[in-house]
């Protein structure tokens, strides 16, 4: 455990890269960072080529709950802020800390390699490699998407939302949009304004979260009064779900076949809207395409000319699929250590039931803090290295997640941080991260 001469590599300047350069660099750890990109930001950018942003997207999870720790998101932020507001906080993050002019922009990572002594070789698309201590990878996962097949000949267009930038792609046709995830139903709003016919097909049915409540941003109330058990949250939250939204059955929806929170979110005001107005239809399951026609598994069938499948994506790892494993989760300690490799660490591949930014931060702390350590030959980075090994919490807070592919490794926020702040705690790292050494002046950041 003697301290090594190689430094920790990052790779990818999204924001889980973002997070463990600031907390390599609070503890004056030696790093390299690499973004194949012109920018930080990450899919935030819509201009970064094969990202998932379109132009109507905003966060789900609030401006209050959603900063990084010591560089919390501006009051002039709407509550949810847009695409444009997040990539202005990132940059104005990288730029406060001096991340910025550490990445190696540009630069796109064709392999990574474990080496006989326990280092790790990094290979550029150029051809460059360099050696390195410890790999971070936080490259994302939301950039390969999952694509269903559709049974039958669909004479229309089919493609998945990866693709999909704005509603001028949506006008003078007969628009199916197939999945009820954040972004299928922020695209079915799209299309309920732009096409000419627009309808959305989801499997099951969902619990529609709205995005206000009382006037306040629904997870704020998160933490308001007493702590329940999580039972009783499901059956309280799920009656005033009830009495808001009404019985989805009547908008043609299906009812929820599991209970409030055993399934990931789906945090959006205005699909009901625009059911409501009947500016969109709602669909049951598809069973096949004929020609331009598609069949549903209610008996129902309507011609289309393009299906939008917001289907989701799997957690591939292209740069080191090999040593993360499965695509679709890779079973990593608290979704950040690689159980297997010594030295291998994720960020950005934890599904979870809250926003992302604040888990990012604690995960990135809790790395630094691992590495510090690991460097020093601290005894607590053995003791630690030893949990990553063997200790298997159960993360769930007491839900029982729904049998999906999506749901493989899925964890309570709840559950997660309580657990991981008491690691943290046992081995004397910080969670989050602290305000600039330098007081950064924030300027105006973009309120489109």
């Amino acid at each position: 455990m003697k301290e090594s001469e190689f430094d920790t590599c990052v790779i990818g300047a999204g924001p889980a890269g973002l997070a463990v350069a600031r907390a390599l660099g609070e503890r004056r750890l030696p790093y390299t960072h690499i973004e194949r990109h012109t920018g930080p930001g990450g899919l935030w950018d819509i201009d970064n080529p094969g990202s998932p942003m379109y132009e109507s997207a905003h966060f789900i999870s609030s401006k209050t709950l959603s900063g990084f720790g010591g560089w919390p998101m501006p009051d002039h932020f709407a509550d949810y802020p847009s695409r444009r507001q997040i990539l202005s906080y990132l940059t104005s993050f990288a730029d406060a800390y001096g991340l910025t002019e550490r990445i190696e922009f540009g630069t796109e990572v064709r392999d990574v390699a474990k080496n006989p002594d326990g280092t790790w070789t990094v290979t550029r698309s150029d051809g460059r490699a360099s050696r390195h201590g410890q790999i971070v990878v936080c490259t994302g996962s939301q950039w390969h998407p999952n694509v269903p097949d559709i049974p039958g000949d669909f004479s229309g267009e089919i493609r998945h939302t990866v693709g999909y930038r704005n509603s001028d792609e949506l006008r003078g046709k007969r628009v199916l949009v197939v999945g009820a995830g954040n972004s299928g139903c922020d695209i079915a709003c799209d299309a309920a304004r732009a096409a000419d016919h627009a309808e959305i097909s989801m499997r099951r049915g969902y619990w529609f979260i709205p995005k206000h409540v009382f006037g306040r941003p629904v997870d704020t109330l998160e933490g308001v009064g007493p702590r329940l058990p999580k039972w009783l949250e499901q059956k309280l939250f799920g009656a005033l779900l009830r009495i808001i939204n009404g019985d989805p059955r009547r908008l043609g929806l299906q009812k929820p076949d599991h209970k409030l929170f055993e399934t990931h979110p789906t945090v959006n005001s205005m699909l009901l809207h625009h059911l409501q107005h009947g500016d969109i239809t709602a669909r049951p399951g598809i069973v096949r395409a004929e020609g331009s026609t598609v069949h549903f598994t209610d008996g129902s069938s309507n011609d289309f000319d393009l299906i939008l499948l917001a289907t989701g994506y799997v957690h591939k790892v292209p740069v080191a699929q090999r040593y993360f494993g499965d695509e679709q989760h890779p079973d990593l300690y608290l979704s950040s250590f690689s159980r297997e490799h010594e030295g291998l660490f994720g960020v950005g591949f934890i599904e979870t039931n809250s926003g992302a930014y604040q888990l990012f931060d604690a995960q990135a702390q809790l790395i630094a803090g691992f590495v510090q350590d690991m460097r020093r030959g601290m005894p607590n980075a053995e003791r630690f290295a030893r949990m990553i090994r063997g200790d298997r919490p159960d993360l769930s807070g007491g839900l029982r997640f729904v049998d999906s592919p999506r749901h493989t490794g899925y964890v309570d926020s709840v559950a997660y941080t309580r657990y991981l702040t008491k690691v943290a705690a046992a081995m004397g790292w910080p969670t989050q991260g602290r305000p600039p050494a330098v007081p950064a002046v924030r300027s105006k950041e973009t309120v489109a």
